[in-house]
């Protein structure tokens, strides 16, 4: 990579990490306003702090309570435009307080795009499959983006996630929020 590619990508990348701090903070204030019922993004960037109360495990119980270890659906805002977002398939990893700490699923396959994504500052593991997509398509989850869900974010509870994988997740999660 060329000097002037070098600095073009710490510029691009520091530009990135301010919109994120913005959005961040908007999300939070957001969240806080509508009594913490959506989700909101806990820290978005690598080596990001992680919440002080947080418990991270596998833990599913077969009920309708969403659960570390298993995969709800739930309204999760876009980084760009956190007043806009989708419903869609989330892993939950643990707890902070009455809050589920969750990950992004994509049917997406990035590793196709790992290089573009990385330099986006977006990291993804492999999940596999399972009953949350009724077309039982690969999915992946975003391991450096913590989404704090509130008690009523979670629409609808989807399908159990095999524990290995589980543990897979979290290691990587563990490399962008080391401690949690």
């Amino acid at each position: 990579m060329s000097p002037s590619d070098q600095r073009w990508l710490a510029a691009a990348r520091k530009l990135r990490d301010v919109g994120r701090v913005v959005l961040e903070a908007s999300s939070r204030l957001r969240s806080s306003s509508a009594g913490g019922s959506t989700a909101s993004s806990v820290e978005g960037s690598a080596g990001g702090s992680h919440p002080a109360e947080a418990s991270v495990g596998y833990a599913p119980v077969a009920d309708d309570r969403a659960d570390p270890g298993e995969v709800v659906w739930a309204w999760v805002p876009f980084e760009e435009d956190p007043d806009r977002g989708k419903d869609r398939p989330v892993l939950v990893i643990g707890r902070e307080s009455s809050h589920l700490l969750a990950l992004q699923l994509t049917s997406k396959d990035h590793d196709v795009d790992a290089i573009q994504e990385a330099a986006e500052g977006r990291y993804w593991i492999d999940v596999g499959t399972g009953a949350w997509d009724r077309h039982r398509r690969p999915s992946e989850a975003r391991t450096n983006r913590l989404l704090r869900l509130g008690p009523d974010a979670v629409r609808r509870t989807g399908a159990r996630l095999d524990r290995e994988v589980f543990e897979e997740v979290v290691a990587a999660v563990r490399q962008h929020y080391p401690g949690l």
